[in-house]
């Protein structure tokens, strides 16, 4: 296959090399910033105002006061901040505090999200499965040779022996496995960025492999998954989905083509069934101007199986049993609501209306702040709360309407009492920055509720904590920002030659403020996964310059 070039590799090189001449006292979004958007600094210890200067000619552009220095305990660390959203004039800039300390170099520009966003959406061209790939980025070679291409055995499905097609797919995190429950919440994230931003994201190209003719390259990418997803559900006519596709146990660091162990289709969850359901039904609705009889196909693998979770109420959870790959267990109530609501909105059948707002009333029509595959909720009260389908009971839909913003209002206070920005506040944990990153979703979702320049504001600074303005004054990005993550836990990038990771993925982060390690071997804090990515690249789309 032809070698892939990524565009723009000349800030790659600057975001990834000219950071180690800065001083770490001052921390910011080493992307840069969208004119229009908030531009902060954290600045460690003490300093009463600052200055912007161009890195041309190193003339002061902006002066500013910095803000009453705090302490923040979970970094012990006294920190204030510089605001310069106000300046707005493209360019190359630094800051530069009274003692001549200065920040890294970063841009103003309405593009300065656009590299980010291509290497983070090309991040899943690269964990394609059952193919191979092949791409350049910063004069580093990455590559594959097909793989996994027994997927896979029906051993646990009462077919000793058997084979059936499973290829196709991503590889789910820092191993090589494929599971339906954290591909819910991250194909599901992909389409509503697909929905939201469509008029950005249409014409964006991806320069990857022309798979699905006709189809945006960012729809391209998603059904490569979705093709996948396909071969999950049961060949009996029964509508069960596989809960997962994986070895019995993980593999070991090697190449995906080395990965010659045994892949099988296990037993099938109520979980699994039911995200397969929103995913089938986002698919039919997105791809059907593309190709109908695709559209038609996902949508009566969506009707059938969306009848058997009718006919079995039970919550029935995979039981890991001779498996010791990622466990992904979950109760399905969630899971169920988003189902009922997906098919709603592609079919307009009231009874799909009926069951997700008697599902939702159960659930009290909470919307979570904190949240990832293990309760997509949040998908399907969004959905809800956006659509343009009539038929919606109006108390219901004020009452989602309404939490949805209360949640954003809480994200927006927590951000805003951090001494980094981070709109979590205090809370660390496994995944801990893919929700970070996810936090967008309900900001944006509010904003289209309710528009308020607080809600993108919150937003950028997201981004910013994630591309540098931080505890550790780094990104948590390969291959993008500020003295980028060098050693996450990655098979690939693990097995490979070079010294450099392979370039786009978000990591998984402390589980406290300070507990980051960017070691191979930590998968706890410094794995990658589909979840989080997708996370990210919902956080950049909306504010990328078409």
């Amino acid at each position: 296959m032809k070698t892939l070039l990524l565009i723009g590799m000349v800030l790659f090189a600057v975001f990834s090399n000219s950071s180690f001449a800065q001083d770490r006292s001052i921390r910011l979004n080493s992307l840069g910033f969208v004119p229009q958007s908030s531009k902060k600094a954290s600045v460690i210890g003490e300093a009463k105002s600052f200055v912007i200067k161009s890195v041309a000619d190193k003339a002061v552009v902006y002066k500013g006061k910095v803000s009453t220095t705090v302490f923040q305990k979970d970094v012990n660390q006294n920190v204030s901040e510089a605001d310069f959203s106000s300046f707005t004039k493209n360019g190359r800039y630094y800051l530069e505090t009274p003692d001549g300390t200065k920040s890294t170099e970063f841009e103003i520009s309405p593009k300065v999200y656009n590299q980010a966003f291509y290497t983070s959406m090309r991040a899943f061209y690269l964990w394609r499965c059952g193919t191979s790939v092949d791409a350049v980025y910063n004069n580093i070679h990455y590559s594959h040779a097909p793989c996994h291409m027994e997927d896979g055995y029906e051993d646990f499905q009462d077919k000793a022996g058997q084979r059936r097609d499973g290829t196709k797919g991503w590889h789910d995190a820092g191993d090589y496995g494929k599971y339906v429950v954290n591909a819910g919440i991250t194909v599901g994230m992909m389409f509503m960025a697909w929905d939201q931003f469509q008029d950005k994201l249409s014409k964006f190209s991806l320069d990857i492999p022309e798979t699905a003719p006709g189809y945006p390259d960012f729809l391209k990418e998603l059904k490569w998954e979705t093709d996948w997803l396909l071969t999950m559900q049961y060949t009996d006519g029964s509508g069960k989905v596989s809960h997962k596709l994986t070895r019995k146990n993980f593999e070991p660091f090697c190449k995906p083509e080395e990965d010659k162990g045994k892949r099988y289709f296990t037993d099938w969850s109520s979980a699994a069934v039911a995200d397969f359901v929103a995913m089938m039904a986002q698919a039919s609705r997105y791809f059907q101007p593309y190709d109908k009889a695709y559209s038609i196909k996902c949508l009566a693998a969506a009707q059938l199986s969306y009848n058997f979770l009718k006919a079995n109420p039970e919550d029935k959870k995979f039981v890991q049993g001779e498996f010791k790959t990622g466990g992904y267990q979950t109760t399905d109530e969630d899971d169920r609501l988003w189902a009922a609501v997906e098919m709603w909105e592609t079919t307009g059948n009231p009874e799909f209306l009926k069951d997700f707002e008697t599902q939702a009333k159960a659930q009290d029509f909470k919307i979570d702040e904190d949240w990832d595959w293990g309760d997509v909720s949040n998908l399907g009260m969004f959905e809800y709360a956006l659509s343009k389908k009539e038929g919606k009971n109006p108390v219901i839909l004020k009452t989602i309407q309404k939490n949805i913003i209360d949640v954003a209002n809480t994200i927006v206070l927590k951000g805003a009492a951090d001494a980094y920005g981070r709109p979590m506040g205090g809370r660390y944990y496994w995944g801990c920055n893919g929700t970070i990153a996810r936090q967008v979703l309900n900001l944006q979702v509010a904003n289209r509720i309710k528009p308020q320049k607080i809600y993108i504001q919150t937003s950028q600074d997201a981004i910013a904590h994630i591309f540098g303005r931080n505890y550790y004054n780094r990104s948590y990005v390969t291959g993008l920002g500020i003295n980028p993550v060098m050693n996450p836990h990655d098979r690939r990038s693990g097995s490979d030659n070079e010294v450099q990771p392979w370039p786009g993925y978000i990591v998984g982060g402390g589980h406290t403020a300070t507990g980051w390690n960017d070691k191979q071997e930590d998968y706890s804090t410094n794995e990658i996964a589909i979840n989080w990515q997708s996370a990210l690249v919902y956080a950049l789309a909306g504010f990328i310059d078409k």
